[in-house]
């Protein structure tokens, strides 16, 4: 493995949120007007407004009865999260993607095949879970988060202390945050502050289990170019205590 920080250090990680974010740019190619339609309905249907309270119980959040609620940070192009959804009618969703093309293919495959347990939130995750009840959520994704590979950006990752805070909260106790990334200092740096974090023991019982992909796991366009480009992904499980 790669070089990771000697100590963990809430000041130094945490960005300004004025000035940095724990996401890059928000844009990329100009939609077309297809898929801005798509986006508006899709975020009037499912979007999230934080402007309310939240429910005591996310169970409400969603039109179909589910008996947990999950969330997953940074979906991308939403393979994983559509497939969990779709996989799992009794689990309900939250997917969070501040990148406007990701959320809008999001919004055009809910528009072929609408789901009634997701629901979605187009800004930063940390306006999210500190809207989220305590205690409220039983599991966490952060796959392939932006590693920031620059040393002097790693207070960008969104993997640290403060955020960690924010999982343990909203997290119930046998929550699950689950972390995959093909970048091995992302990998170090996340081990390195779940083991710091008394909230969080990470599952893992021999060498072959955090290069072993989650149950059901259907891949992602950016695992396959990793593979292809010779870095192989860890997986990483931590259990909220």
């Amino acid at each position: 493995m790669s070089e990771v920080p000697e100590a963990v250090s809430r000041e130094d990680e945490r960005p300004s949120r004025a000035s940095e974010a724990f996401f890059g740019r928000r844009r990329g190619k100009a939609l077309r007007s297809g898929q801005s339609a798509a986006l508006a309905s899709g975020l009037g249907r499912y979007g999230l407004d934080l402007s309310s309270p939240a429910p005591d119980d996310l169970r409400r959040l969603l039109s179909s009865p589910v008996e947990g609620v999950r969330l997953e940070i940074g979906f991308g192009g939403g393979e994983h999260l559509l497939h969990e959804a779709t996989t799992r009618p009794g689990t309900g969703f939250i997917g969070v993607e501040p990148f406007v093309n990701g959320m809008a293919k999001m919004a055009a495959a809910l528009e072929r095949q609408p789901l009634a347990n997701i629901r979605l939130f187009h800004d930063d995750a940390t306006l999210l879970l500190d809207w989220l009840p305590a205690a409220s959520l039983d599991g966490i994704d952060l796959l392939y988060p932006d590693p920031w590979p620059k040393k002097r950006h790693w207070k960008r990752r969104f993997v640290n202390a403060a955020n960690l805070d924010r999982f343990a909260r909203a997290l119930k106790p046998g929550g699950r945050f689950r972390f995959a990334s093909d970048i091995d200092t992302y990998v170090n740096w996340t081990l390195l502050h779940c083991r710091a974090h008394p909230a969080f023991e990470w599952q893992a019982h021999e060498a072959a289990d955090w290069h072993t992909p989650y149950e059901g796991w259907p891949g992602t366009r950016y695992e396959a170019k990793a593979l292809r480009e010779g870095r192989p992904p860890a997986y990483l499980t931590f259990l909220r205590s």
